[in-house]
């Protein structure tokens, strides 16, 4: 069986004073601090959430 697809996500800016929606996306991609980072694995759900607040985060690595 071929193993899961990952990416890895790193929060470089602060969801303070942003859309509820971004910070939700924040949230539910396991980031709520700056600097904190992420291995998810890589599903359209998570890159819509990504894509959200790209310019909150940046993706570290793809695996």
């Amino acid at each position: 069986m071929a193993s899961k697809k990952t990416v890895t996500v790193k929060q470089i800016h602060s969801g303070a004073g942003r859309y509820k929606n971004q910070r939700d996306s924040l949230v539910g991609l396991g980031l709520n601090k700056v600097g904190r980072e992420r291995t998810l694995e890589d599903t359209p759900a998570v890159r819509g959430m990504i894509n959200r607040v790209k310019h909150l985060v940046v993706v570290v690595e793809k695996a």
